[in-house]
């Protein structure tokens, strides 16, 4: 059973109906023919990369400091993808909250489901754990299908859109969690509950520790250790792609045996280290233009003059 029953009333004040707007706009979008989406995503994606020139400069810092072994042609293509992945994204976040994902199920691949089930009968939570992927909301939306996955997110600023958003998360999943929603959170998991997150971006608060990725030092929230170490979960990584012929590929690995350890800084390397996995994999798909690194242990940061 889901908690769309307990979802507030939605804000209609004259204030947000601006939102209101783009989220009707949004909500068509979503109901336009999948190939549609993808050929106006990729010219989208194209219009960012020239118009964004903040972001765009951001992700070619993080190509340079992730993929050093690519020469200026390779990660110029790379970057292209990039911005091309980030205009289908807006489809595919657009069609996981308000549409129909009914194309994308008929030639799905899911994968590692037994690795779920195995925990959840030694009577465990199970932590789910993935990055911030252009493909995050309707491959999260596609496991749903298979696993009752709740999710802990950042809420949105806005009343109206963080009304709109959770109330078309919970049309599938299991129970949605903000990052202040500890307890709850860790009570789903302690009765079996599975959670779903992506722990991988420089927080602006909570507890965190440098570590590896992508061999340059990371602050990283040491939350997957608290929530496993609190709630005895087994931690899992989920990844997921988009292919190139449209379709999906949803993977679950085996469980991360060695967390929760008694060392944060260690569980925590080992999820980075599950996350750069998952990246490199389909490396055109991860966020790239979020400043990952903004904060480095001597105070510098590699985005400086952007």
């Amino acid at each position: 059973m889901t908690q769309e029953a307990n979802v507030d009333r939605p804000p209609l004040g004259p204030r947000h109906w601006p939102t209101w707007a783009g989220i009707g706009a949004m909500a068509a979008l979503a109901r336009l023919p999948w190939p549609l989406q993808r050929a106006l995503g990729r010219g989208i994606g194209a219009f960012l990369r020239d118009a964004q020139g903040s972001r765009r400069r951001v992700a070619e810092r993080n190509l340079a400091l992730c993929f050093p072994e690519l020469d200026a042609a390779a990660r110029a293509m790379l970057l292209r993808e990039h911005f091309a992945s980030l205009g289908i994204g807006l489809f595919e976040f657009a069609r996981a909250w308000w549409g129909s994902v009914d194309p994308q199920r008929r030639s799905l691949v899911v994968e590692g489901v037994e690795h779920i089930q195995a925990a959840r009968a030694q009577g465990r939570g199970v932590i789910v754990v993935s990055g911030h992927f252009t493909t995050l909301e309707i491959c999260g939306r596609l496991m749903c299908d298979h696993v009752p996955l709740a999710g802990m997110y950042r809420p949105h600023a806005e009343p109206a859109m963080e009304w709109a958003v959770k109330h078309g998360r919970l049309r599938y999943a299991a129970a949605m969690f903000t990052k202040q929603e500890l307890r709850p959170a860790v009570k789903h998991l302690k009765q079996g509950g599975l959670l779903w997150y992506a722990p991988d971006q420089d927080p602006s608060r909570g507890e965190s520790v440098y570590v590896p990725f992508f061999g340059r030092p990371a602050n990283s929230l040491a939350s997957t250790h608290q929530l496993a170490r609190l709630s005895g979960a087994a931690v899992v990584a989920f990844q997921h792609a988009r292919r190139a012929d449209g379709g999906y590929t949803l993977r679950v690995l085996p469980v991360l045996g060695d967390i929760p350890s008694k060392d944060a800084t260690a569980d925590t390397a080992e999820v980075m280290a599950a996350i750069e996995t998952m990246a490199r994999a389909a490396p055109d798909q991860y966020l790239w233009i979020h400043r990952r690194f903004k904060r480095q242990p001597d105070g510098s940061s590699p985005y400086e003059g952007l």
